[in-house]
């Protein structure tokens, strides 16, 4: 649970009270390597916070599963339109390994919104969260395949090292074949 407390402080300074609160409403909970934690059609009924393991998030178009994001340590995961407005998802997330994290359901979120200083931190991710995906999806479509791949090597090192290769490929929208040669003649 410290990793989810020193996470938040570095967006919000927490008092004893919030964090005690964010101690009782945020469960640890372990996900076996290929379950899912959200599934395409069902509610996402909670939010998540890795401590550690690796999420694959992802849909399926023409019958092929098409990586939209990959999730590692001390990140969020949530569909965000299926948690907020509690309709069915049209999205998977699913662990790529035994994943550990701490889950907060979307009744005990309304209770920690009811604290200030939890409810502040809420409002800076979320606009963090929203902002970094519209600069991400305007900057990686303007990128070429070998861009994409500096570019996931330096910001998100993690995802390089630990998703498997088909994975990186379908995130990057090009074949295996062609992150092979990119991942050559880089090394």
């Amino acid at each position: 649970m410290n990793e989810l407390i020193a996470f938040i402080n570095n967006f919000q300074e927490l008092d004893i009270e919030t964090e005690e609160a964010i101690k009782k409403y945020f469960v640890k909970e372990t996900f076996k390597k290929n379950e899912f934690v959200v599934e395409e059609g069902k509610i996402c009924s909670k939010v998540c916070f890795i401590k550690s393991g690796l999420v694959r998030r992802f849909y399926f178009e023409d019958g092929e599963d098409i990586t939209k994001w990959i999730y590692t340590n001390n990140q969020f995961i949530i569909s965000l339109s299926s948690f907020f407005e509690q309709k069915p998802s049209f999205e998977y997330f699913q662990a790529c390994e035994e994943t550990v994290v701490y889950s907060l359901s979307y009744s005990d979120e309304q209770i920690l919104l009811e604290y200030p200083l939890f409810s502040k931190f809420h409002i800076k991710q979320l606009r963090l969260y929203l902002s970094k995906i519209n600069e991400f999806h305007h900057l990686y479509k303007l990128m070429n395949a070998q861009e994409k791949y500096l570019y996931l090597l330096h910001s998100f090192p993690q995802i390089i090292q630990k998703a498997k290769l088909k994975h990186i490929a379908s995130l990057m929208d090009i074949s295996q074949e062609t992150l092979s040669r990119i991942r050559a003649s880089i090394n």
